[in-house]
């Protein structure tokens, strides 16, 4: 008796293998979701106190905080007058301006007038090391800078009483464990935004950050296998940044590195847009040293940001990052709620035969309630009732602009970045184009409420 062959069932084992995959990677997706949920209930719903506030100023290291401003952030005075008033015994404040008519100084030197016991001082005029503004503003501050723990805060950012003490106890304590572990190198704290003035994009903005972009950074950092910081506010030591050039190659702890060609220490990232994210993955790479997070947070008010600025400001660090960690970029989208979300009920379906109505509504609840814990324990208070619909409102629509944004930001090199055009080159690198900041066609004029710096051809300080 003659018998029939079997029929091919390669079809059904690839549709099978990818279903599976596709279930594999949800799972990972909510591991990794749940991780920075865990994290921020244990690390910020309690803020101890540092013993550092009240230990006596000869006794501790001494801290420079500097400060570069432009302009009138929103809530300045309360963001710089947050540093004036820490609960630590041994800092000085320096602020830097590039032009001497900034809108800021009237705020700085009110300040200063204010609070007399306190060290602080302005310098105003940029040292060109670069073509990223910020750096070129910090560059004398870093210079002459009194102590060797220097804090970088951005001035459209405020922080608690106590963020300081704790960042320092944070960055001491590896130097203080018996064996010693990898030396904790920078210290950094999470954004947290509010939008009080209320416009679509700042309401974005503030949806985005505090929720996913926060329980991913929670748990990237928490894991810990790779660098990861967003720079609104970093500690770190001079001496550690004077031994790093920004090449990320694995540098020997020794004093025999004494290639005096190469640029180090601030200068050296100047060439940098995220100049940031260098500094703490060249401090990670180069000297093998690590990050931590402390338990504060870096409070961020969002002025007047339109849907457009939104847009084009995620755009903008999309294609950056695409140039520092391709791969990473080029998966993102799969990370994103709606795509992965897509994908599971696919495969929930196929091989459980689940309904994907019952699935996608049973997910988006689940995973809406994950970040907004993450909100609360950022904030520490739930989202307050009088918002509640607007936030849940402004997230819905930032889930709807991920996938839409990523493709645009994919799809060139340029970007805008404080009223100037760059061509974003390899390894992040810029270069400035002679094109005026505009994005034409898409979307209208660029007016983003970030910093507009300007070349300053004066030097001198404001003592």
């Amino acid at each position: 008796m003659e018998t029939q062959p079997e029929p091919d069932q390669s079809p059904s084992l690839l549709t099978f293998s990818f279903a599976i995959i596709g279930l594999v990677w949800y799972i990972v997706l909510w591991s990794i979701g749940l991780l920075g949920c865990r994290t921020g209930r244990r690390r910020y719903r309690m803020r101890p106190r540092s013993p550092l506030a009240t230990a006596p100023p000869d006794s501790i290291p001494g801290v420079s905080i500097l400060r570069p401003l432009k302009g009138l952030d929103a809530n300045l005075y309360e963001n710089l007058e947050s540093t004036f008033t820490q609960e630590y015994p041994n800092f000085e404040i320096i602020m830097s301006v590039a032009d001497e008519q900034d809108q800021a100084l009237p705020v700085a030197r009110e300040l200063i007038s204010k609070y007399p016991s306190i060290n602080a001082r302005i310098i105003i005029g940029e040292e060109v090391v670069g073509v990223n503004p910020k750096v070129n503003n910090l560059i004398r501050s870093y210079r002459e800078a009194t102590h060797d723990i220097l804090w970088v805060i951005d001035s459209g950012v405020s922080v608690a009483p106590g963020t300081l003490a704790r960042s320092v106890d944070l960055l001491e304590s590896s130097t203080r464990t018996k064996p010693p572990k990898r030396r904790v190198a920078l210290v950094h704290h999470v954004p947290f935004v509010s939008a009080p003035e209320g416009f679509l994009g700042s309401r974005i903005e503030e949806a985005f950050l505090n929720t996913n972009h926060a329980k991913m950074y929670l748990a990237i950092n928490t894991v810990s296998i790779e660098s990861c910081v967003v720079g609104k506010s970093n500690l770190y030591r001079r001496s550690d940044l004077e031994r790093v050039n920004g090449s990320l190659k694995p540098r020997a702890h020794t004093e025999s590195d004494d290639d005096q060609d190469c640029t180090r220490g601030l200068a050296a990232f100047g060439k940098f847009l995220a100049e940031d994210n260098m500094i703490a993955s060249a401090l990670w790479h180069e000297l093998d040293l690590r990050h931590d997070l402390s338990c504060d947070v870096a409070h961020n008010a969002i002025g007047k940001m339109s849907l457009s600025d939104y847009v084009w400001r995620r755009v903008r660090w999309i294609r950056v990052r695409k140039h520092m960690v391709i791969a990473a970029t080029i998966l993102e989208p799969f990370t994103e709620n709606l795509i992965a979300s897509s994908i599971a009920a696919a495969s929930l379906w196929y091989l459980f035969d689940i309904p994907v109505w019952l699935f996608l509504v049973v997910h988006h609840t689940a995973w809406l309630w994950v970040d907004l814990d993450v909100y609360e324990s950022l904030a520490g208070h739930p989202l307050p009732a009088d918002r509640r619909w607007w936030f849940i409102s402004a997230w819905c629509l930032r889930e709807l602009l991920a996938l839409p944004i990523w493709f645009l930001a994919m799809l060139g090199n340029e970007v805008i970045w404080r009223g100037k055009k760059y061509e974003v080159l390899r390894a992040g690198e810029v270069r400035g184009t002679l094109s005026d900041g505009n994005h034409k066609g898409l979307f209208t004029r660029w007016r983003q409420r970030d910093h507009h710096y300007q070349p300053l051809l004066s030097n001198h300080s404001d003592t």
